[in-house]
Parts: C-alpha cells; structure tokens; sequence
C-alpha cells in the first residue's frame, strides 16, 4: 500500500495528463483540422503518412506513440513512460471522441483564428503534460531527450523537429500554408515554454552595503526568507564587505527593496531574473530552528 504523501502526488499527476490531454486533442478537433492547417509533431507526420498511403490518423498515430513511448522508456525511465503511457493512449482517444461527439462542427475555418487558438490550446495541453513529468508521446520525446543529455531548451527541440516535418509537408501543401504552419509552430512552442516554467520563476537579489549584516537580519525576520552573506571586496578602496543573496518570489520584490532602501538608502541591488528555483523554501518546506 502506497503511503499517503506518495500517492496523492501520483495521483494528481495522472489526472494532469488527462486534462492536457484532453485540452491538446480538443484544440486539435476545433481549430486545426477543420482550417486544413499543417502542424509539426505527431500529428504532422500522421498528415504526411495519411495523404500518401490513406491510412487511420488515429490509429497512426497510436503505433507511433507505442514507438517513441519505447524509446522514451529506455532513456527517460520507468517513472516518465508509466505517466507517458498514458499520453501514449489518451491523446489519440481523445481526438477519436472529439471526432464521433462533434462530428462535422466548425467553429471557425479562418486561417489566423485557426493558427491562434490551435497554438494557444497546443501549447497549454502540451505545457501542462510536460509538467507532469509525462509528455503527449510521439515527436514530445525527443526534445525531452536533448533537454537531459544536452540541456537544449525544449522549445528549441520542437522548433528543430516541427522544421524538419513542415518541410515534408512543403512537397504537397501550398507555400501559403507553410508560412501558417511556421507561425503555429512558434505559437504552441512560446505557449509550452510559458506554461512549463509558469509559478517557478523567481527573482533573485544581490544587495552590497556597510549594513548587510543589519539587512539579512531583517530579511529573516520581517520578510520570513532566507538569505546567504556573501565575503566581497570592493573593487575601488579594496574595503571587505558583505553581499546580501536572496531569492524571492516576484510579490516579494517590492517589499525587499523597500525593506533594504529604509535601511541604507545608498545600497547597491541588482535584480535578476531567475527560471527555476529548487530548495529548502521554494520546492521544500521551510525548516526553522
């Protein structure tokens, strides 16, 4: 029997891919097949297959999935293909329901209101599968692959393999299309990369002054973050000194630079922006002693 705090994580975990899921097949049903746009991905390669050969979009689609699901298996671990499984087989389920419960229904067949949408709704069910430490399967695996073993950005792992499928499909789809294709790509990519990072970005401060030890102290105790002194020398007088370094969430920063300037209205503070942030205090709990 799993224990409590181990079961409920798995658990949201897999109720995330099934909204992801089911918010990529439905972006996919309502604004791109019905505007006859071309896509990079699975669902690309599954266009290219079924115009030369006539074959099952969804059925294609879920071989190849098993495939790539295999792969991401070997090299991503048991824990991404038991969460990946089950992309493996929602996403194209889900565009097989979409299909028999909507049948022939169109919201719109404009190209630029089709590109929008298919990219908004794309990239939020893709972002929201990914971080669930799963994917969609497919053509997602790849770019998860070079994001681990070369630490390339997903978005540029998508950018690079949707090229190489939007060129396949440049043979029979008018130039017109391509161009619709590229700015779909850019979207759903722009779209994953915000979502996937949305809530774990902070910011991170460096504050130099005489009263570093006096503005720790307050960040401690009237800001409840924690903070590390840093040994420092000035580059003009040589003086030794104190660098205050904190990262704080971003509703946090106006109070600490407040907090600082009462204290010593000369400090010096350079603020940076910080993507990710794991620890005691962010992905963590806080430990006092």
């Amino acid at each position: 029997m799993w224990e409590h705090n181990k079961l409920r994580p798995f658990l949201l975990s897999i109720l995330t891919v099934f909204l992801g899921n089911a918010i990529y097949a439905l972006a996919i049903k309502l604004f791109f097949l019905p505007s006859g746009l071309i896509i990079g991905g699975t669902t690309g390669i599954a266009l290219s297959v079924a115009y030369f050969f006539d074959i099952n979009m969804s059925a294609f689609i879920l071989v190849f999935n098993l495939f790539m699901l295999l792969i991401g298996l070997i090299f991503l671990g048991r824990q991404f293909a038991m969460t990946t499984v089950l992309s493996s087989f929602l996403y194209p389920l889900f565009l097989e329901l979409y299909t028999k419960l909507l049948g022939d229904y169109v919201i719109s067949t404009d190209p630029i209101v089709c590109t929008i949408f298919s990219g908004l709704g794309i990239g939020l069910g893709l972002g929201i599968v990914i971080r669930a430490g799963a994917s969609t399967g497919g053509m997602d695996i790849p770019p998860l692959l070079l994001n681990r073993y070369f630490k390339l950005p997903v978005s540029f792992g998508l950018y690079l393999f949707d090229t190489c499928i939007l060129l396949v499909q440049l043979i029979y789809s008018p130039s017109e299309e391509i161009l619709y294709g590229i700015l779909l790509m850019m979207i759903y990519s722009t779209v994953t990369d915000r979502v996937i990072m949305m809530g774990t970005s902070k910011t991170e401060l460096k504050i130099v002054s005489p009263k570093s030890r006096e503005i720790a102290d307050a960040i401690l105790q009237q800001i409840d973050r924690g903070c590390t002194l840093l040994c420092g020398e000035g580059g003009y007088l040589h003086q030794q000194t104190y660098v205050v370094f904190s990262v704080v969430s971003n509703r946090e920063l106006p109070k600490m630079q407040k907090l600082a300037k009462n204290i010593d209205p000369e400090c010096f503070i350079v603020i940076s922006k910080v993507t990710e942030v794991s620890g005691r205090g962010f992905s963590m709990s806080k430990k006092y002693k």
